[in-house]
């Protein structure tokens, strides 16, 4: 079909070429020959232009469709990029609560030894006074045995 339009192109330029001048820029030229040639050439373009309207068409449709894909592709490289930022964000919350929790448990642990230690150390205290003062019974009546046994 392209090449038929160009033949029919090329006989339409050898039958100006070959008309009859009038000077520099008008001819005589056979009528009928001439408006045949159009007729053909007319005849062959709906083809050509149905071909390249489907081409067009078919072009318009793969751009069509890879835009969409683009845009589906960003969107998702939208939603993993907010998801991994919320997942680092859960990430640095947890890991802030888990210091917390470990510093508390860890204050929490040195009063209980304060606590503790206190306790154990006035349990001790009375231990000792009360072993103290059972000693001294212990020597007072020994004391008392041997002044008795004399």
């Amino acid at each position: 079909m392209e090449h038929e339009i160009e033949q029919l192109l090329e006989q339409l330029t050898t039958l100006i070429n070959d008309g009859f001048s009038l000077g520099r820029s008008k001819c005589v030229l056979d009528r009928e020959k001439l408006l045949d040639l159009i007729e053909e050439i007319k005849a062959e373009f709906p083809a050509e232009l149905e071909q390249a309207r489907n081409i067009t068409a078919a072009k318009n449709e793969i751009i069509g469709t890879a835009k969409r894909e683009a845009e589906a592709i960003k969107r998702a490289a939208e939603e993993r990029a907010r998801q991994m930022v919320s997942n680092e964000s859960i990430v640095a919350a947890a890991r802030q609560k888990a210091n917390e929790m470990v510093a508390a448990a860890e204050q929490k642990t040195k009063e209980l030894r304060l606590t503790t230690n206190r306790y154990v150390d006035d349990a001790l205290a009375r231990v000792e006074d009360a072993l103290g003062e059972a000693l001294n019974e212990v020597k007072a009546s020994r004391g008392n045995f041997k002044q008795a046994s004399k």
